[in-house]
């Protein structure tokens, strides 16, 4: 039996550099905080790859893995029966997300060194970094579900603190606040489902949750409200705190605007960690959701379908880079919503949960890149607008280069790696769910045209007069690029189907050419539109939005959805309903404590007279209650 006790040093490594640089940081010079987290991270990163080496290829049994929980302690002791551990589980998809988590991380750490250098804060900004990285890894290898709700809040803070690293920014603390609320928001929604969960179970842990044949739900089999099984009750309210994490419609509103922290925080937040960590929440409770709420999961599918089309749509017409990378975020953690929605239990049935995890694999990869090239623009040009850039391929080859096999990627075009996992996807969506297969066919041609209007209009387009001569980022940022661009062209030859599966079986899969061709085809479509309009200078693409007029405004301003919010709480909950209240407090129950404070404060004043210190005074008292008394006696002792 193999230990794998020493996978606690994963997460623990940036723990300690968090704790260190946080407290001592400010002592040394700003480098030192960065190559400490470097070196943190890549020695998590080393174990992740020796970890996922030696669960997949080591210590497999038969044709199945394993469950293994190497460490777990005690932490909290409710009953005798409901109790909470800290502990590390590994199977497949905790272990995939191991070595994703340290990739990108690392990644990012060392691109931070050229991309942050000089910035005030760096110091902080690494202790931030680890502190993330620290949370997303003890949420993937929890062995339960209030210990996952623990990390998942640490990865609220974290990104509350790196969204608003900008801190003397308005915009981004905006941003920051508005992140927070929307996700603590939905995670009210997450925490009663864990309540309801376990209250009905009895227990929090997933070996016991995960188990198919398990009876544990029969105490909540016939608990309803409002025509819905209590257990339904439980799984949406989850699928609520995942949906605010993965920034699903209709709550999607924070995610755009969380660009306001730096570049290397968008690559960390939508690649990595906590984007992510909606979908494997999903994939981690799917066996409850595939055997006792099917009816859920199909809603998760046309959540995540109308998600995927509704922000491919948005992500035409932004002009800012990251806002579209944002939003093209938004459709691909759509599209791995949708194959988990698809998806059935065992062998080939349950090729949707392959795919999404493979599609959150291929994502890392090609969306870290390109967060990371749009950071390596914005560091040359100082401009997040694309009306600001053209002909950039002259004067950063290794940004394009990166930048065009990260577009190819997500385009699905082969043999780059968005090409595998995306037609995974169309494949068991095409078994399973006829309206989320043409959904995801559209998105993938709109995909592929609104990721090469940025790249031609970056790269190629007008020559744009620089003030100064733009030119290629540092070596300590183009390596991760490199590295990066390797992943995303060739991370779809690994065979995700003997690795990942809902029973941790491996199954046989090989290309749907029905669904290959056509897929392919839509893609080349798309980059070929986004070539008429924009490879070159013409008025084209303008003429087509005035033709489109209130269609395209409405797009440009994404529906209008923040506005609705806006409307909402300020027009009706803070009028209606949060002035009403303010005002009851205020002047009903603030001004009932004042009235007994000054009724209080009158009696005090008449009373405070008894205690004069004047001797002759309290002799006159004594005598005249000593003489009353005595009259009292004598006339009860007449009367009787």
């Amino acid at each position: 039996m193999i230990d794998f006790s020493y996978t606690i040093l994963i997460p623990l490594i940036p723990l300690v550099v968090f704790l260190i640089t946080g407290l001592l940081g400010m002592k040394w010079k700003p480098l030192v905080s960065g190559v400490l987290g470097t070196i943190g991270l890549g020695i998590s990163f080393s174990l992740a790859l020796y970890a996922a080496y030696q669960y997949f290829f080591v210590a497999a049994v038969g044709d199945s893995y394993q469950t293994i929980i190497p460490v777990n302690m005690m932490w909290l002791s409710f009953t005798d029966h409901l109790k909470i551990y800290m502990g590390i589980l590994l199977d497949p998809i905790s272990v995939v997300m191991l070595v994703v988590v340290t990739t990108i991380s690392f990644m990012v750490h060392i691109y931070s060194l050229g991309y942050m250098k000089g910035e005030k804060g760096f110091q902080r900004f690494y202790a931030f970094l680890s502190l993330f990285t620290f949370s997303m890894l003890g949420l993937v290898i929890a062995t339960n579900i209030f210990q996952m709700y623990i990390f998942w809040e640490l990865v609220g803070v974290s990104s509350y603190l790196l969204i608003g690293f900008y801190y003397s920014k308005p915009s981004a603390v905006a941003a920051a606040k508005k992140a927070f609320i929307v996700t603590r928001f939905a995670d009210l929604g997450f925490l009663i489902g864990i309540l309801l969960l376990s209250f009905f179970t009895g227990t929090f842990d997933f070996d016991k949750l995960m188990q198919p044949g398990t009876n544990i739900f029969a105490g909540i089999a016939g608990v309803s409200f409002l025509g819905i099984s209590g257990i339904s009750w439980a799984m949406v309210l989850i699928f609520m705190g995942a949906a605010g994490k993965s920034a699903m419609f209709p709550l999607h509103i924070w995610l755009p605007d969380a660009m306001e922290g730096p570049t290397p925080v968008s690559a960390l937040i939508h690649a990595a960690t906590m984007v992510v960590a909606g979908v494997f929440l999903v994939a981690r409770m799917f066996p409850i959701y595939y055997f006792q709420t099917p009816d859920v999961l199909i809603f998760i599918g046309y959540v995540g379908g109308f998600t995927s089309l509704f922000a491919a749509i948005i992500a035409m017409t932004q002009n800012d880079i990251k806002r579209v990378l944002a939003y093209s975020t938004l459709s691909q953690i759509g599209y791995m919503m949708v194959a988990l929605g698809v998806s059935g239990y065992g062998g080939e049935a349950g090729l949707g949960y392959m795919a999404s995890m493979f599609h959150l694999f291929t994502h890392a990869m090609f969306k870290a890149l390109l967060f990371l090239a749009a950071g390596s623009i914005i560091h040359a040009v100082h401009s997040n607008f694309m009306q600001d850039m053209g002909s950039l391929r002259k004067y950063m080859p290794v940004t394009h280069f990166t930048f065009l096999a990260a577009s190819l990627a997500i385009s699905g075009i082969p043999p780059f790696a968005g090409f595998f996992s995306k037609d995974e996807i169309l494949a068991a969506a095409l078994h399973s769910n006829k309206i989320l297969f043409y959904i995801e066919y559209v998105t993938a041609g709109i995909t592929a045209f609104y990721i090469f209007r940025l790249y031609f209009n970056i790269f190629w387009g007008k020559n744009t007069r620089y003030e100064h001569t733009p030119e290629e980022s540092p070596l300590n940022m183009t390596i991760p690029l490199i590295f990066l661009a390797l992943g995303a062209t060739f991370g779809g030859f690994i065979p995700f189907h003997n690795l990942v599966s809902p029973d941790m079986k491996p199954f046989s899969t090989e290309t749907n050419f029905m669904v290959a061709i056509p897929s392919v085809a839509i893609g080349l479509l798309g980059i070929a539109f986004a070539w008429l309009l924009y490879k070159k200078e013409s008025d084209l693409s303008d003429r087509i939005i005035r033709r489109l007029g209130v269609l395209y405004t409405y797009t440009f301003h994404k529906f209008y959805i923040d506005e609705i919010y806006l409307f909402v709480t300020k027009k009706i909950i803070f009028n209606n309903i949060a002035r009403p209240v303010a005002w009851f407090d205020r002047h009903i129950v603030d001004g009932f404590m004042v009235g007994i404070g000054a009724v209080t404060m009158k009696i005090s004043v008449k009373i405070k007279r008894l205690q004069s210190g004047e001797l002759q005074q309290y002799a006159f008292v004594f005598v005249a209650g000593a003489l009353i008394l005595l009259l009292l006696i004598v006339y009860i002792s007449g009367v009787q």
